[in-house]
């Protein structure tokens, strides 16, 4: 049975209840690793300078707090390989519907379930909407 490291308990202290909600009822079944939660200033700008987020401080959902936004990969995970990112979100996603939580992810930012419309892929993040 899939279980949380510590680290990924930690970063989850971080987020808006919903979103842990949501992640202990994914991490039942499937086995992911949670690798950001909220951001202050330095690292939202290390992250918006390196081109991993399109916001800069305060304007990404992971600023808040607590974080309206979580990253999440697929454990073991591999980054190369982007299939393993989609079944997790098609997971998250239905998980996320099941608790009446609304959620968006990474991966299809319009929620059109066109994910070749997208000009900005960021697999691991789901935010709250």
């Amino acid at each position: 049975m899939p279980r949380f490291g510590t680290r990924s308990t930690l970063v989850l202290m971080s987020v808006d209840p919903r979103l842990r909600d949501i992640f202990y009822e994914v991490i039942k079944e499937f086995d992911v690793s949670i690798t950001c939660g909220h951001r202050g200033q330095e690292e939202q700008d290390f992250y918006y300078h390196n081109g991993y987020s399109k916001l800069k401080f305060p304007n990404s959902k992971h600023n808040s707090n607590p974080s309206m936004a979580i990253d999440v990969v697929p454990w073991p995970s591999k980054f190369e390989k982007k299939l393993p990112f989609y079944y997790m979100a098609g997971y998250v996603q239905a998980v996320a519907d099941r608790l009446g939580h609304r959620i968006r992810w990474g991966g299809d930012w319009d929620g059109d379930n066109d994910y070749y419309d997208q000009t900005f892929m960021d697999l691991p993040h789901f935010e709250l909407l």
